[in-house]
């Protein structure tokens, strides 16, 4: 049972910190390419960037959950203590997701709709664009703040518990 435990642990963690490297440095890049260009125009994509990064934010709080759920299993089936920063990481990871797919995402999306409207005034265009351009921005750096900590997180869950920080006292001979 504590293989399996730490299995679904590992595997929760290891499916979403690849989700998150994946489409930062594979699938969104490859939707705004110039390879992209002949097939969609820049609001078509921009549309498509938006669905799959509203998929990946759900995805990414079903990780969340998943991981805080395994975290209440393994104190309360090994009884593990002080893990109030693996907590503290999950549950910010987790809000940062709902933030970012319920508030952020609805925003962005409307800027890119005043962005590419045929109605839209050349001064609404400007205005729309440099707002987006701030909170893309933005967003970037909190996904880049978001890959370390579950890099950080997936490095956690993957060390031995329950070992000493700098090994044991019987390396040392007298």
């Amino acid at each position: 049972m504590q293989a399996f435990i730490r299995f679904v642990g590992v595997l929760n963690a290891a499916v979403w910190f690849g989700a998150v490297v994946f489409f930062t440095l594979v699938g969104g890049p490859a939707i705004f390419s110039t390879e992209m260009q002949g097939f969609l125009p820049l609001a078509y994509r921009g549309r498509v960037a938006e669905v799959i990064i509203g998929r990946l934010f759900l995805m990414q709080q079903w990780c969340a959950v998943i991981g805080l759920l395994h975290l209440l299993v393994e104190y309360l089936y090994f009884g593990r203590r002080g893990e109030g920063r693996r907590a503290t990481l999950l549950t910010g990871l987790l809000f940062v997701n709902l933030l970012g797919g319920y508030w952020l995402l609805p925003r962005m999306h409307e800027l890119e709709r005043i962005r590419y409207s045929p109605l839209s005034t050349a001064t609404q265009v400007a205005a729309a664009a440099g707002t987006f351009n701030v909170w893309h921005g933005f967003s970037q750096v909190v996904n880049l703040l978001a890959i370390l900590a579950l890099g950080y997180y997936l490095w956690k869950l993957t060390r031995p518990a329950g070992t000493a920080r700098f090994g044991g006292l019987d390396k040392f001979r007298v």
